[in-house]
């Protein structure tokens, strides 16, 4: 299992050592592009930590909201893109259909990129209805690392958000990960 860690504006500071990969939020909805990315993305690179993107994806506009992260998201092979599904600030969400439209299109968009689905269980569990998950399921259930309570295949498991979102990922090793990426 490899480790790694997903930040946002939030994290001014994250340290890197003993981590494997860093997804950074890049944009949300149609509007917000986070503030520290190119920061952050020279951190993480700098450490040699494979690295990735999510969207925090809002209802409606599905391919409309993925252009807008494809278009304001550092494009280099082997980065990871993923979609980040779950309950807005306003207390909607994105159907399934939008999530599924979302990730088509960026994979559309970047074709040699792997795009992920990022929910918790409860997303997963409750309001998905095509157990589509793009290249990769990555679940939040904060429970033992490695050990979601799910169903699925999975690729990425966020087991806490304390003191951040902390993740493992069912690779053997940072290489076989960055050669998945970039298969």
């Amino acid at each position: 299992m490899l480790h790694g860690i997903d930040v946002s504006s939030h994290q001014t500071d994250f340290d890197t050592d003993g981590v494997d990969f860093v997804f950074i939020k890049a944009t949300e909805g149609r509007s917000y592009v986070n503030p520290k990315l190119d920061g952050q993305v020279k951190r993480a690179r700098d450490a040699g930590c494979v690295v990735g993107f999510y969207h925090f994806l809002w209802p409606g506009d599905a391919k409309d909201q993925a252009k807008y992260f494809v278009s304001r998201t550092p494009e280099k092979a082997g980065d990871l893109l993923a979609a980040d599904w779950e309950q807005t600030g306003d207390g909607t969400w994105a159907s399934s259909k939008d999530k599924d439209r979302f990730i088509r299109e960026v994979k559309r968009l970047r074709p040699h990129h792997r795009v992920l689905l990022y929910c918790n269980r409860t997303f997963w569990r409750t309001h998905d209805t095509s157990s589509f998950a793009g290249d990769g399921l990555w679940i939040a259930d904060y429970v033992s690392k490695g050990k979601p309570r799910i169903e699925a295949p999975w690729r990425i498991h966020q087991y806490t958000d304390s003191p951040l979102d902390k993740n493992v990922a069912d690779f053997s090793s940072k290489q076989a990960m960055r050669d998945w990426a970039e298969d």
